[in-house]
């Protein structure tokens, strides 16, 4: 068959990420009737519908999702044989890193202008990926992963395991007088949405008498717990090496009291077999800024 032009594929894709034409024209730069219509044009093509009418909105149909699925794959690989292309061109190389937000944001960004002034010649790619994925669909050269080492077909290198702590932001400190623990079983607390035990573990580290509040504020990803702590919603229980800015402006404090170990790691995951040069150079030097800057220290 003939395959489908990439402006009509790409409409498809962008509207069956955000489940709206209106949003997918604002992201391509288009009206909501010309993603519509180039929507309508892609579904003549295959044959079938892609979208169904709930409402005022649209949802996919049962074979819109698998063919959205697929795409997704399909234009990121795309999107990474143009990225190297064009760095070769440059005579230069591109890696493409699976990473998870928090990590990025905390840990690697403000790492990475040493990484480019040692190898200016590499481009790096970021994007986020949250579980674990089949290298051979998803053109990825190197992951971070939190976890176990449990990644099927995988080469995993462990960087390093997390250190919790809790903290607070300098009023809500003061006002609850949280140089004594046992005034933690009053205060208001954020939550981790995935972690939303670790308060009772600390507690019980801590051997702090009572339970932690469990009507706290719950979030999804460590950068909205930590924002939360600094706008004073709650003391939060955050991996030490995440806020390390906060602790040295003082916008957060840490209580007195252990740290709390995870039984989980990150790892620096890559499939198995030979490495490129590129890979095998952030590998070395993520292990080597591990060794300069020790986790904890």
């Amino acid at each position: 068959m003939r395959l489908p032009s990439l402006t009509h594929l790409r409409c498809f894709d962008s509207a069956a990420r955000h489940q709206s034409f209106t949003a997918a024209g604002e992201e391509i730069g288009l009206t909501q009737s010309a993603i519509s219509k180039k929507v309508k044009e892609l579904e003549v093509d295959l044959g079938f519908a892609l979208f169904q009418r709930v409402g005022r909105g649209v949802v996919l149909t049962p074979a819109g999702a698998g063919l959205a699925a697929d795409l997704a794959q399909n234009l990121g690989a795309l999107r990474n044989t143009v990225q190297k292309a064009v760095a070769a061109g440059g005579g230069r190389s591109a890696l493409r890193i699976a990473v998870l937000p928090t990590f990025a944001n905390r840990w690697l960004i403000p790492r990475l202008p040493d990484f480019f002034a040692r190898h200016p010649e590499i481009e790096l790619n970021l994007s986020t990926r949250l579980q674990p994925f089949d290298f051979a669909r998803d053109s990825f050269d190197l992951a971070i992963h939190y976890g176990r080492d449990n990644w099927p077909g995988a080469r995993m290198v462990a960087l390093f395991g997390e250190q919790m702590v809790p903290v607070a932001a300098p009023q809500l400190y003061a006002d609850h007088a949280l140089d004594d623990r046992a005034s933690l079983p009053l205060v208001p607390l954020v939550h981790l949405d995935s972690r939303s035990g670790a308060w009772g573990d600390w507690f019980r580290e801590a051997e702090v008498d009572g339970q932690p509040r469990q009507d706290g504020r719950y979030f999804d990803q460590y950068s909205m717990v930590i924002g939360a702590a600094v706008a004073g919603l709650g003391a939060a229980i955050v991996p030490f090496d995440m806020i390390a800015q906060e602790l040295e402006a003082g916008t957060l404090k840490q209580l007195p009291g252990p740290g709390l170990r995870s039984n989980k790691q990150y790892y620096l995951v890559r499939p198995h077999g030979g490495a490129a040069e590129p890979v095998q150079q952030f590998e070395a030097w993520i292990t080597r800024q591990l060794r300069q800057h020790p986790v904890g220290s």
